[in-house]
């Protein structure tokens, strides 16, 4: 009877490093609870975003999955680019290189695109800023499978001198 004591202890002991670990949290999570910490904006993130990540993976025979997304509306003034950046390679983590970024003049919109191999998959991340939204979406990828399906919908354009030109 007297042991109950350990109890409130071991538990304090467990959740400390619990909430230490929470804190230092990067990748997606990471990113969004910095942004409305920085900004004091709230994300609205989709529901059932692990059905719907599912059902793309089956549907797509496997060459997309794991997607996450966060909204942002009415984001007030502007973001600094730069600190913006930072704040997602900060995040995100060793291993995620960017390959894309884009600012307009005014800094209004801003593009960030973030890529990470993931084995025989890779990882995207995109951060999407126009005028007062702002997007957050990861998604897992097959580059090969992707490869093939974007093949599908390339523009073919009849050589000079076919037999196609000349019917017209």
């Amino acid at each position: 009877m007297k042991r109950w004591w350990i109890f409130p202890i071991v538990f304090a002991a467990l959740l400390v490093p619990v909430a230490v670990l929470a804190s230092g949290e990067g990748g997606f999570d990471g990113v969004v609870r910095s942004i409305e910490s920085r900004y004091h904006v709230r994300a609205t993130r989709i529901p059932f975003m692990g059905v719907v990540s599912a059902i793309a993976r089956t549907a797509t025979q496997d060459s997309v999955g794991n997607i996450h997304v966060a909204e942002f509306e009415h984001i007030d003034g502007t973001m600094d680019g730069d600190e913006l950046n930072r704040m997602v390679e900060e995040k995100l983590g060793a291993g995620w290189e960017r390959i894309i970024r884009e600012t307009s003049r005014h800094g209004s919109e801003q593009t960030l695109i973030f890529i990470h191999p993931e084995g025989n998959r890779m990882g995207l991340f995109v951060v999407d800023l126009d005028g007062h939204e702002l997007d957050v979406v990861q998604v897992t990828v097959s580059p090969d499978r992707l490869a093939e399906n974007i093949g599908h919908y390339e523009h073919h354009h009849p050589q000079a001198g076919s037999d196609a030109d000349e019917s017209e």
